[in-house]
């Protein structure tokens, strides 16, 4: 018997027993809906993650050298944190030699950031904003976008001009219903001019990444956010993520040299990426793999034991029609064969409706809850291999039994 009859066969006996084929269905098909479900979530928190940090905060293939790390997911011990303390500051002059030793064609912005009440005469009072004072690279290093008027130039920068860029939730606020460009912003009673609007960001980890504003590092912003000469960090953008190796070593020999550090010391400073900072997430990403993985199998082993009763009583009852099938001439793998895809026809069903299931409750759980969710393409193959798996081991024992059948008392049978 072909593969293609004994599916049609198969497929026949399912419709010819709907309901008992249901409950046969039912284990493995809740065992692969929650699998696609359950890490379709944590492919979806991980794409978050990665796109909030590599695409929002810290810039793809961008590293920032900082005094210690702005973003950490693992327990940090208070002596850890005092001896952070203790760290000497990143400095304009340290940004300044980073600089000269990175090619011309790599970007690079010193960075200060703080968060300041504007004051507006359109609006009394307002909402803090974060206000950063960068380079001009820093645009390109963010991947920012202006929208309305332009960014601030390199002699604006080296000029110290008080000129602004913005984002919507700041024109929204302080410039309701008008052109925010051309208009002024004071900080510390400093007058800024509005020079540019940034594309909307949204929101990332309940932060509004709208609610910014840009100036030039070398304005009196720096006096007014800046601590002396201490700075945020130093931004590097590489050019593609395998110059990245290079320039973080470049980087950290020249930070060593400077801070005079001996080759047993460890560095007194952090080279910060998105890998970096997302290091202590892919090890929680992974447990939560594994356990998306091991919860549902559950479901999948009572699936089997059911296949596997289910067949056994589809054995017993299609004993006389065994017996017919060997008079004739069917050969021991042709029952065996028979009865092995009638069972993985059977948990390939299942689990063909619980990826359909498992997409249908991801965008449910996508739409009604601020979990963002992510189908991975690997959980439905693992799924599809899962249902088959499974129907083959469960029906492994019945189709033997089946096959080992004596003809004559087959057909004996009642």
């Amino acid at each position: 018997m072909s593969l293609f009859e004994s599916i049609r066969l198969a497929i026949a006996q399912i419709r010819a027993q709907k309901l008992k084929s249901f409950f046969t269905l039912l284990g493995v098909t809740l065992g692969v809906m929650f699998l696609i479900a359950v890490v379709s979530i944590v492919q979806g928190m991980g794409n978050y993650m990665e796109d909030a940090f590599a695409g929002k905060f810290l810039g793809v293939n961008t590293f920032t050298v900082r005094r210690f790390p702005d973003f950490n997911m693992g327990d940090v011990t208070e002596a850890e944190w005092r001896s952070w303390q203790r760290r000497p500051y990143i400095t304009v002059a340290d940004g300044d030699a980073i600089r000269a030793v990175i090619p011309d064609s790599t970007q690079w912005s010193l960075l200060d950031m703080d968060w300041t009440t504007p004051q507006s005469r359109y609006v009394n009072g307002g909402p803090q904003v974060l206000t950063e004072a960068a380079s001009p690279a820093f645009f390109a290093i963010k991947n920012l976008t202006v929208t309305e008027g332009r960014a601030f130039t390199e002699l604006e920068d080296q000029l110290g001009s008080p000129v602004v860029v913005i984002g919507t939730d700041v024109a929204d606020h302080y410039f309701p219903n008008l052109d925010p460009i051309g208009k002024e912003l004071r900080i510390e009673g400093m007058p800024f001019r509005v020079i540019g609007l940034l594309e909307k960001q949204g929101s990332a980890f309940g932060l509004s990444l709208d609610r910014q504003m840009i100036a030039p590092f070398h304005s009196p912003m720096s006096r007014f956010i800046g601590h002396h000469d201490r700075l945020y960090g130093v931004m590097v953008k590489a050019q593609n993520p395998a110059a990245m190796t290079d320039l973080q070593g470049t980087v950290s020999e020249l930070m060593r040299r400077r801070h005079k550090l001996r080759p047993e010391q460890p560095n007194d400073f952090v080279l910060e990426s998105s890998a970096s900072a997302l290091t202590q997430w892919e090890v929680i990403k992974g447990i939560l793999v594994k356990a998306g993985v091991v919860l549902p199998a559950i479901g999948l082993v009572v699936g089997a034991i059911v296949i596997m009763n289910i067949m056994l009583v589809a054995v017993a009852e299609r004993t006389r029609e065994i017996g017919i099938r060997k008079s004739l001439g069917a050969r021991r793998r042709d029952i065996l064969s028979q009865f092995l895809v009638e069972a993985a026809t059977l948990s390939t069903a299942g689990a063909a409706l619980g990826i359909g299931l498992g997409f249908g409750l991801s965008r449910a759980i996508a739409a009604l809850s601020p979990l963002p969710t992510s189908v991975a393409l690997w959980s439905v193959i693992v799924s599809v291999v899962l249902g088959a798996g499974v129907g083959i081991a469960a029906g492994l024992y019945p189709a033997s039994r089946a096959s080992r059948l004596d003809p004559i008392a087959a057909l004996r049978a009642e």
